[in-house]
């Protein structure tokens, strides 16, 4: 049986193919088309699934849409009569794009795949908790979905048990975890619904001074985790914005203009609100552990993408074992009606092996060693061909010496993190390395954390964690016998000014509150990163390479091998890897007619 889920209209497009109740292939849009968070229906990555499962339309027996138009669209219509007659202009900038295309989503879905089988749509949050559960290693486990709105849903607490997904309680639209973090990603000068994460890794650079004033002022939050934000001070009802004057006369200044000097204000204020948002998130782990008395817990939606958040569930204990969708958002929500479809429409029975199905994440597309020998050989590119075993040395080498290398190998990566498949490396212990790779690689703010990626066996080695992290969504301590104390000199300086200060043996990816965001590797599911680690250990003892996503500010995670190549050009990278391809860049003539490449993306 073929089912195809899809997401679609909103922000992070996605398809994903599941036949007889197994995963086959899953790709976000945004990986085809180059428009960083694409919301246009699906169509390069439906077709990708398709092919993967070597399969046409017609072979389809169920698509599925990952929630709700006319509940939502309910919703939306009820909101703007509440607050009539303002929110006019907000309105009549919606409705035409409701009444084209979103409303009639079975009819666009039909249309777009010339399709004539039966279109089945679940609610936005049980998407979300199906795409957690369902893959997750767990036969019974409680479910927690945080993200910004669904149809009416902001937060919502489920119960899995093998093939079934219950539906306990719900937190409703205006307010929302996600919407609150959005508002002061807005207030602090980044883009909605893109720059959220920056928010997160601005905040160990200032004090959390504004915690009080924020659960005093701004929302009403009760021991459940549940709360009430008190309107008055958003403006995403029925304004242009998503803060108020009055919001900003809390913290004395207007919204931060974006690309303008970060100080330490916005440091502190990024601070405020993460630790408001790991309170509300402790709050209903522990909640939720009390209603249902599960000691696993699954996680999903655009807030489980919080992986400072996740890491403090984890670390008080509250579940025995913590499991994260690798696509959080939306974009999961594709996988999610694929297997709600299976397992809750369809009744087909769940076994579970103490592993999760989602095969690593690398779900998405891979080009053979033919297609990229054509690719090269077409453009006069020059290479050098590895055999297997002589790669991985080879490459560990290059990253002793502080080259920073263009991983491309194997499937892509389903999701937002960049998982060794398409990943730009290098070398943890150099102090420089984190602001090198920021400012000549990813050409983006100088305070962005970078990832470590760890042999899964040696993650305790390095790390104050006691779980696998294949997925890069939980921070962790690095160990105290890693870390450098500093000095009585550096003590005295703060926020930005704490950012070139060498915090442990790995400082290019030690965060200045002494934490990290940990990916573990593991042979089963990506052997080919795992050797390379491995190598680089055997000349290093250090287990750790630093592991970011392969792109520049601005651009989607490469897809395509000449995608890779072009980005390995516009950038300071010294080697690319294309499978067993490897491309020195003292070798490469500069790109032709290239020098405007920087507008090509619009900055998240």
């Amino acid at each position: 049986m073929n089912i195809l889920g899809i997401s679609a209209f909103y922000h992070d497009s996605a398809a994903c193919l599941v036949q007889d109740g197994k995963i086959i292939s899953a790709a976000q849009e945004e990986r085809f088309t180059r428009k960083k968070h694409d919301a246009s229906f699906p169509k390069n990555a439906v077709e990708f699934c398709l092919k993967q499962g070597g399969i046409q339309t017609s072979d389809l027996d169920y698509a599925g849409f990952y929630d709700k138009p006319f509940i939502k669209f309910e919703r939306i219509l009820e909101t703007y009569l509440s607050i009539a007659p303002k929110g006019l202009r907000q309105y009549l900038s919606a409705m035409p794009v409701w009444l084209k295309d979103k409303i009639w989503t079975r009819a666009n879905i039909r249309k777009n795949l010339g399709y004539r089988g039966p279109v089945l749509f679940t609610e936005h949050h049980e998407s979300h908790a199906s795409s957690a559960f369902f893959p997750s290693p767990f036969p019974e486990a409680a479910i927690l979905t945080m993200d910004g709105v669904g149809e009416w849903a902001t937060s919502s607490i489920a119960l899995g048990r093998n093939n079934n997904i219950e539906l306990l309680q719900e937190l409703h639209f205006p307010h929302s975890l996600g919407l609150l973090y959005s508002a002061f990603t807005y207030y602090l000068g980044f883009k909605v619904n893109s720059g959220e994460y920056k928010v997160m890794g601005l905040a160990p650079y200032g004090e959390p001074k504004y915690a009080d004033l924020i659960l005093d002022r701004l929302i009403d939050l009760k021991e459940d985790g549940s709360f009430r934000m008190k309107m008055e001070y958003f403006d995403y009802l029925g304004g242009m914005t998503m803060t108020n004057d009055k919001f900003a006369s809390v913290f004395g200044h207007p919204a931060r203009k974006s690309e303008t000097q970060l100080t330490q204000n916005e440091m502190d204020i990024a601070a405020s609100l993460q630790e408001v948002t790991e309170v509300i998130m402790l709050k209903m782990a522990r909640h939720i552990r009390e209603l249902t008395g599960m000691k696993n817990l699954c996680l999903a939606g655009g807030v489980a993408l919080n992986c400072v958040g996740n890491g403090k569930i984890l670390k008080e204990k509250i579940f025995d074992k913590v499991w994260i969708q690798p696509a959080a958002g939306d974009a999961g929500g594709a996988l999610g009606v694929a297997l709600s479809i299976w397992h809750q429409m369809l009744g087909n029975e769940r076994v579970t092996n103490g592993k999760d199905s989602m095969r690593g994440a690398y779900l998405g597309p891979k080009f053979e060693e033919d297609e990229i020998r054509k690719f090269l050989d077409s453009q006069n590119i020059p290479y050098k061909h590895y055999e297997e075993h002589l790669l991985a040395p080879a490459l560990a080498e290059d990253l002793q010496a502080g080259k920073v290398i263009g991983l491309f190998q194997g499937a892509m990566e389903f999701g937002p993190r960049a998982l060794g498949g398409r990943s730009i490396i290098g070398d943890p212990r150099n102090p420089k390395m984190q602001s090198t790779m920021n400012l000549k690689i990813k050409y983006r703010e100088s305070f962005r954390p970078f990832a470590p990626a760890v042999l899964a066996e040696k993650v305790q080695e390095w790390f104050d964690i006691e779980s696998e992290s294949p997925y890069m969504l939980l921070v962790a301590g690095v160990r105290e016998d890693k870390r450098i104390p500093m000095t009585e000199e550096q003590k005295k300086l703060f926020g930005i000014d704490l950012l070139n200060i060498p915090r442990s043996q790995i400082p290019a990816i030690t965060h200045v509150d002494y934490s990290a965001r940990i990916q573990t590797v593991h042979a089963d599911t990506n052997p080919r990163f795992y050797e390379l680690i491995r190598e680089f250990e055997k000349a290093t003892q250090c287990a750790v390479v630093i592991n970011t996503s392969f792109n520049v500010r601005g651009e989607p995670i490469v897809c395509t091998p000449e995608q890779a190549f072009r980005c390995f050009m516009r950038t300071e990278m010294d080697t690319l890897v294309l499978e067993n391809f490897v491309l020195d860049k003292k070798d490469q003539k500069p790109l032709e007619e290239d020098n405007n490449w920087q507008e090509e993306f619009e900055l998240d």
